[in-house]
């Protein structure tokens, strides 16, 4: 399988907007992030979104994806569902509704903040889809097994995912032991860490590579970061040898 970093930033993205500090400023293209989401595709050629964010117009016709056979939506904040209405291009394409999962709380958002996808309507061309609300029991999309994994964004109830070898967390600053158990033997993890400093909602950096030292992936990769994480080129010397900072487009196979 395959996975693609679509975006690897924060809710702001990075640059931020009229920021001058030195991240903001660098010419370094692994120091712009769009926000994040990624796709995996499957070795029967399934593709499968994690979240749908405000940047995802842009990122699927960066990487030419033509199809989706499924989006995994890990929670509803606005820098994670904000493409929403830019599904219906695969509604057109792929003749059928598209299909979302996440847990009941950001299923129940989507269905608030974009009611006009779900109620009756006249016009054609508004996006469709099918709203599936998982728990902590495993699901498929297609041939493939979705496993959920449940952690916590302060107070929020969020979802990580793993998908065979590879397990995908953001947002995250508390993964309970037996949620962490789910984890055990990934080889590629993926983990969100803002900034060096601790934060209220977020891993920091150091603690993230604290999940990353107990899981012992054979490659980990660090996405949602912020411009207050510094440069590429300095932060990525202070990791150990498996892990990486990760950047918008890169491309893994697992």
């Amino acid at each position: 399988m395959k996975l693609t970093f679509l975006g690897t930033g924060t809710s702001q993205g990075v640059p931020v907007i009229a920021c001058k500090c030195a991240v903001c400023q660098s010419a370094d293209p692994r120091d712009r992030h769009l926000r994040t989401s990624a796709l995996v595709e499957t070795d029967l050629g399934e593709n499968i979104l994690i979240d749908v964010g405000p940047d995802f117009r842009e990122q699927m016709l960066r990487e030419h994806v033509s199809h989706l056979d499924g989006i995994l939506i890990t929670h509803a904040h606005r820098d994670h569902v904000g493409g929403l209405d830019d599904i219906r291009s695969f509604n057109y394409v792929q003749h059928r509704k598209m299909d979302i999962y996440g847990n009941d709380i950001a299923l129940n958002a989507i269905n608030r903040d974009y009611h006009y996808i779900f109620s009756y309507h006249e016009f054609p061309g508004l996006p469709e889809a099918n709203l599936h609300i998982v728990d902590d029991k495993p699901f498929s999309i297609g041939s493939q097994t979705i496993i959920p994994i449940k952690a916590m964004h302060k107070d929020l109830p969020i979802f990580g995912y793993r998908i065979g070898g590879l397990t995908y967390i953001t947002d995250a600053n508390h993964i309970d032991s037996q949620e962490l158990a789910k984890i055990s033997g990934t080889k590629i993890l993926v983990i969100n860490a803002l900034r060096k400093e601790k934060h209220f909602s977020h891993y920091c950096l150091p603690e993230a590579l604290e999940v990353i030292a107990q899981i012992k992936p054979e490659r980990a990769f660090i996405t949602h970061v912020s411009h207050e994480m510094g440069l590429y080129a300095e932060v990525e010397k202070e990791l150990p040898s498996n892990v990486e900072i990760a950047v918008d487009g890169l491309k893994i196979e697992f």
